[in-house]
């Protein structure tokens, strides 16, 4: 890393170090944290498009199966609604599943015609209905359960941790699926297709109030250890003497003791997942993927499957979104499927992907750390700046216009800033070598 970029990393913590002594370093942490999260995942965009140029927009919706796999984790079980309809929720699902094998199964045994087209058609409609059958009444009786403060079957009630694994899995498993759809599209329909396919899991989780209840959401998740609660911190009497004689409040520095736990584990996470990219980016494995980026005919005229390895990229970028995702709703101790949209867990992930420079994973933490602050910390400043800059104008519609405004000042800042970068670094602020 030469001298240029160790300057943009050290302006980067400047300005968190300016919020933290200006504002409030609870505030800081709030951002660290939330930039962190942000930063694993444009990792995962920066694989799919850094290494082998495929433009998914799917992020979103491999964030929230994340957030999923927290709910199905660590969420206590509800025993009343398992014993409503668990049983046959079970079965349905598997009803389904049988009958897409079975159609496959057919699919791959039968020659090609007419006849193997009404044997798949009529296994497909046929295990549809019978999986709607004993789904739709179990699903009935789960959610008529008490649906003000359940309507739903729960988790399995494991630590928190474990879900971060299985979130990336999770995101995985729906990166084949799709993959093996989707990619074989042109660039503009595959980002097209995935956008869909991630509003799609969205509306799923939604609307499937005995998965997880939907927009009623789930919440009180359980914290991944060892991180604490503030308010047990606060009742420990060698805590409360620890921060008495830093002279600090015990519900301040709680708070902050949280954040930085946080901190050191998402830290670590993205450590990791650094070390592993640049091992796999120097590897030859990364000159193939960049070889098959920059021209797939040579790439595929010199013996290489260019479907498979898209396939495998595509698959590995959407497990690190998952993993990242996992992580969000862990720390945020709910799920709450009506903030999935997709400027922030979009095109908020690819702004930092091109500004800190695609390819790039050093490029890719600074772009995210820089826009993860910047996003936020808009949030905070935009009303008081507007404040400023109408305070010598009358109390009127304009004035009160202008403060209202202030909070989409973070997309104009947003905007501004990527403008800039693609007029003065079109490669980003650390390009790719």
């Amino acid at each position: 890393m030469n001298i240029r970029n160790l300057i943009l990393f050290g302006i980067v913590a400047v300005l968190y170090l300016a919020t933290g002594y200006f504002q409030s370093w609870n505030l800081t942490l709030t951002i660290l944290n939330t930039a962190l999260l942000a930063t694993i995942a444009a990792l995962g965009v920066n694989m799919q498009w850094g290494y082998a140029g495929l433009f998914s927009t799917g992020v979103m919706g491999f964030t929230a199966l994340g957030g999923l796999s927290v709910v199905l984790v660590s969420a206590k079980p509800v025993a009343e609604g398992w014993a409503a309809g668990g049983s046959g929720i079970v079965m349905g699902l598997l009803l389904g599943a049988a009958s897409i094998a079975a159609a496959i199964f057919t699919y791959n045994r039968m020659p090609k015609g007419r006849t193997r087209g009404l044997a798949v058609a009529a296994i497909l409609i046929g295990g549809f209905f019978a999986y709607r059958a004993v789904f739709d009444p179990a699903v009935s009786a789960v959610e008529a359960f008490n649906p003000a403060t359940a309507g739903n079957i729960g988790g399995l009630g494991l630590p928190s941790l474990l879900a971060w694994p299985l979130g990336g899995l999770m995101a995985a498993a729906a990166a084949w699926a799709i993959g093996k759809v989707a990619l074989g599209l042109r660039s503009d329909y595959l980002a097209i297709a995935t956008l869909g396919i991630a509003e799609i899991t969205v509306a799923f989780i939604r609307n499937e109030d005995w998965l997880a209840r939907g927009v009623k959401n789930i919440i009180d998740l359980p914290r991944p250890w060892p991180v604490p609660y503030e308010v047990v911190m606060q009742k420990e009497p060698g805590f409360i003497d620890l921060v008495a004689n830093w002279g600090l409040d015990p519900a301040n520095a709680s708070t902050l003791f949280v954040k930085l736990l946080y901190a050191g584990m998402f830290g670590l996470v993205l450590v990791a997942v650094i070390w592993l990219s640049e091992r796999a980016l120097n590897s030859p494995w990364g000159r193939m993927m960049r070889a098959i980026r920059d021209n797939e005919v040579s790439a595929e005229a010199m013996g290489k499957d260019v479907t498979r390895r898209h396939l495998q990229v595509f698959i590995l970028g959407s497990a690190v979104i998952g993993f990242a995702g996992a992580m969000m709703t862990s720390m945020d101790g709910q799920l709450t499927p009506g903030t999935y949209n997709p400027l922030r867990f979009t095109f908020l992930i690819w702004v930092m992907v091109i500004v800190g420079g695609s390819g790039n994973n050093w490029g890719t933490v600074l772009g995210g750390l820089l826009i993860g602050w910047l996003w936020l910390v808009v949030e905070f400043l935009g009303p008081n700046l507007m404040s400023i800059l109408t305070s010598g104008l009358s109390d009127g519609w304009l004035k009160a216009h202008l403060i209202d405004s202030a909070q989409h000042m973070r997309l104009l800042t947003l905007g501004v800033i990527l403008l800039l970068v693609l007029r003065f670094s079109p490669r980003g602020l650390i390009p790719e070598k």
